[in-house]
């Protein structure tokens, strides 16, 4: 039996505690992933911990619990709401009804009505996980998904080996709509499978792939089908702007694939393009993406164009092991790079080489190496000297192991510099969010979304990187720094708390106390007394 999370939101202490007295919640198959003592902290915490069910009251300060459910709603369509209330109110029952809340339930819980109530909610998400993850429901899906030639088609269109003027033809013949105007092709790589599910790695990612028609079929008109052991979504926006927007929806996507499907995924997003000749570009943008995880971790999605925006998809060099060690360079250490380069050289010295295939190799080795430097602003006289001739002193080499030690030497110098400028990016991103953050801290509006608009990239690349450089979530970071400056303000004159609570972004005074209390322990104007009140001793 699969156990399911809770969110208790109640601005009563002692009713958790009731709560959880009630029932043997561990054998039923329930746990208390937190609590909540208004619905502006809920919504904070449901998105942390992604509940199964959120049970909450209705009459709470700051959001009460049917607004709340009607955000959580819209916001995760498969969460279960149960209301319960002290209000035996007409009006109330109809609102739960309309939110489609699973139950509304009257103070005082009695015990038995609360164990059916989440035995019932129990069976029904059982039931729910039994469709997705039913073996034999999967296979038939599988026998009965996209039909070879489409399969075939999508998997050509990504490859570029289409011919333009063909494209239309195909298009037409096997029933595809593409409207573009705009297109990205995301490549969804499932990471290995939780060993407590016990399901064939095959069947796993048929069932990634069927909730990945569910959730983008409609919304962003996307073609879904498997490649290489990924999955491929081919997906249309209406335009450029659409692709912060679009990377946080598969960002989601990853944890809902997670907590539904037990499986780890990580969304590579490669760059947008205007015609669909143009999807091979986008198609490698996203296996690049797919690669940085080794930095970013799996279960988010990855967007080329934010992590790497000098990228360019269109590589015509044939020699696709130099591509790796420049790959490597990029995200991996340096025993990686040695491996990389080991396999390059191995390659080439295999193949009997003469003495004018290795000139040739060499003049494109290091056109490469340039061109590679070049794209990602790297001071190549550091690497190579400002006098030396980088190709003369390659074709002086006397052995492959030369060969290997000399590009092992050049690269190692290479990644040392992108890693370099890598930390120095993310640092200067970060500190553009804290500017942002003192700039505009008492602006009542400011949050994740206004921050990422104007540093022009998502909201789940955006919290990610910050997190990683602050140790602090932007929410957390945003009312520390509120709270500092409400400290400054209480201590240094006689404005009253609601002017102070304006002053650092609060609309409401109450919300802004409740918070300084939960921050410092004491209430503003307590915490004015004993600070002023300690000074004059």
């Amino acid at each position: 039996m699969s156990q399911y999370s809770i969110l208790l939101v109640d601005d009563e202490e002692e009713v958790f505690s009731v709560i959880m007295k009630k029932l043997d919640w561990e054998n039923m198959g329930f746990r208390i992933a937190g609590y909540a003592r208004n619905g502006v902290e809920a919504l904070e915490l449901a998105e942390e911990l992604l509940p199964d069910i959120v049970m909450t009251d209705i009459k709470m300060p700051y959001m009460d619990g049917l607004t709340l459910s009607r955000k959580l709603k819209e916001l995760y369509q498969n969460i279960k709401i149960i209301i319960f209330s002290g209000f035996d109110e007409f009006e109330y029952a109809k609102e739960a009804i309309k939110i489609e809340a699973e139950e509304y339930i009257l103070k005082p819980i009695n015990a038995n009505e609360l164990r059916e109530v989440f035995t019932r909610i129990g069976a029904n998400l059982d039931r729910e996980l039994d469709e997705k993850r039913n073996i034999e429901k999967l296979r038939q899906y599988y026998m009965e998904s996209l039909p070879v030639l489409q399969e075939n088609f999508y998997a050509a269109l990504i490859e570029g080996r289409i011919p333009e003027q063909d494209i239309g033809k195909f298009l037409s013949s096997y029933g595809i709509t593409f409207a573009g105007p705009r297109y990205v092709v995301t490549a969804l790589h499932i990471s290995t499978p939780e060993p407590q599910l016990g399901i064939d790695p095959i069947l796993l990612a048929v069932s990634v792939k069927k909730l990945a028609e569910e959730q983008f079929s409609n919304k962003w008109r996307s073609n879904v089908f498997s490649y290489l052991g990924d999955i491929i979504v081919i997906s249309q926006l209406a335009e450029e702007g659409e692709l912060t927007g679009y990377t946080d929806a598969m960002d989601k996507f990853c944890r809902l694939a997670k907590r539904v499907c037990g499986a780890r995924v990580t969304a590579g997003i490669g760059h947008s393009c205007g015609e669909l000749s143009e999807l091979h570009l986008s198609w490698q943008g996203a296996r690049n993406a797919v690669s940085y995880r080794v930095l970013y971790g799996n279960t988010r999605a990855i967007n080329i164009a934010e992590i790497d925006p000098q990228e360019h998809a269109d590589k015509t060099w044939e020699e696709q092991s130099i591509q790796k060690i420049f790959k490597k360079i990029k995200t991996g250490d340096e025993h990686s790079l040695l491996e990389a380069v080991s396999d390059c050289v191995g390659r080439f010295s295999g193949r009997g080489a003469s003495l004018q295939k290795y000139r040739m190799f060499i003049m494109e080795l290091i056109a490469e190496i340039f061109r590679f430097g070049n794209n990602n602003d790297l001071n190549m006289d550091e690497i190579f000297g400002e006098n030396a001739d980088a190709y003369s002193e390659a074709l002086q080499l006397d052995s492959p192991e030369a060969l290997k030690d000399w590009l092992v030497s050049v690269g190692g110098k290479m990644q040392a510099q992108v890693q370099k400028r890598a930390t120095d990016t993310t640092k200067t991103f970060v500190r553009r969010a804290e500017e942002y953050v003192r700039e505009h801290y008492a602006e009542q509006s400011l949050s994740v979304e206004t921050v990422c608009r104007n540093l022009g990239v998502s909201a789940a690349y955006f919290s990610t990187v910050f997190k990683k450089e602050t140790g602090k979530t932007f929410i957390n970071y945003l009312t520390d720094y509120r709270m500092e400056q409400a400290v400054e303000l209480l201590l240094a004159g006689d404005e009253k708390t609601y002017v102070v609570a304006q002053r650092v972004g609060y609309s409401d005074p109450n919300y802004f106390s409740y918070v300084f209390k939960k921050q410092f322990g004491v209430s503003p104007s307590k915490y004015k007394a004993e600070k002023l009140g300690g000074q004059k001793k």
